[in-house]
């Protein structure tokens, strides 16, 4: 089932949807079960696997000499997809990248997913690969997610690449999520620019919004206020992802680029160990959470990264 059908079929109740990681390269998929199986009690109608792109490994090949070679450490979305779909019969969500792919391989992917009965995707640029200043499209792929949405509507209604314009009878039609940045994307000269870009991929053919993380609802209220004001009408999911160490105080800005609540802040500085840090993060969480349901937000999707038990506690207080 869409995403979008989940979210009608919910008749305004707020559901609970979370994302994990594929494993390392060489590690099984039990711990990723593990992960998820105290989640289920909860009832995800979807969940997301993420997707690494590549990045380069050097080896050394003796008298000084090394070579460099380009390996993926977390591949195995679209498998891991498949396993988590009919293991748990819920929807799964693979997340499809510009970097690192070139749109013939974008289209194989997207008829695998066909014959796999996955009908959401999550269209993404990605990040510049390490070493890399700034992103760089991959050869013959794309250079941002608008022209991967564009692919994605294409495909789904029969017209593939090389045809010669031909549109072929059958009809899939993916139900297409893109990213959206309550605190901006950090390539975005302001807000105003990147809500444009974030509009010009709904008129595309995204179909919802899923946004990254932030602790500060007031920033995600004004977000959403913002984009219904230039017609972005789509559902707009709010990612949470629950603070953990004392570490995330310097980790979380400096990747994502994201502001911390003075309160917060000042409640993690004073814990006296992770521990301490992580009920702090389960509490703010639990409000922060609770302010969003009252709002009316479709979902909450809660970024796991390999662990469960604090979002437990959490989805025990909401759902």
């Amino acid at each position: 089932m869409k995403i979008t059908e989940h979210i009608k079929n919910a008749n305004g109740k707020t559901l609970f949807s979370l994302e994990v990681v594929p494993p390392q390269k060489g590690m099984g998929i039990e711990d990723l079960y593990k992960n998820i199986d105290p989640l289920m009690e909860f009832k995800p109608p979807f969940i997301d696997v993420t997707t690494s792109r590549e990045e380069y490994i050097y080896l050394d090949k003796g008298n000084g000499l090394m070579e460099r070679k380009i390996t993926r450490m977390r591949p195995g979305t679209l498998g891991i997809c498949s396993a988590i779909q009919h293991k748990y019969n819920v929807d799964t969500v693979p997340h499809v990248l510009c970097g690192g792919f070139s749109m013939e391989e974008t289209e194989y992917l997207l008829v695998d997913c066909m014959y796999l009965g996955i009908e959401n995707v999550m269209a993404l640029r990605g990040d510049a690969m390490k070493g890399q200043q700034y992103f760089e499209p991959s050869p013959g792929g794309h250079k941002n997610a608008m022209d991967l949405v564009n692919q994605m509507n294409d495909l789904g209604r029969g017209k593939y690449l090389h045809d010669d314009g031909k549109i072929c009878d059958e009809q899939n039609k993916f139900c297409i999520g893109v990213a959206g940045y309550p605190e901006k994307h950090i390539e975005a000269p302001s807000m105003n620019y990147d809500l444009k870009w974030l509009k010009e991929k709904v008129d595309a053919g995204a179909d919802y919004v899923v946004t990254q993380m932030f602790f500060d609802n007031k920033k995600f209220i004004e977000f959403v206020k913002q984009a219904r004001e230039i017609g972005i009408n789509v559902p707009i999911i709010p990612g949470i992802k629950p603070i953990a160490v004392k570490s995330h105080l310097q980790m979380l800005p400096k990747v994502f680029k994201i502001d911390l609540p003075e309160d917060l802040i000042s409640a993690v500085e004073k814990a006296k160990d992770n521990t301490a840090v992580k009920q702090i993060g389960i509490e703010w969480a639990i409000n922060q959470c609770r302010e969003l349901m009252d709002f009316g937000v479709p979902v909450l999707h809660f970024y796991s990264m390999g662990k469960s038990d604090n979002i437990k506690k959490i989805a025990k207080e909401l759902f």
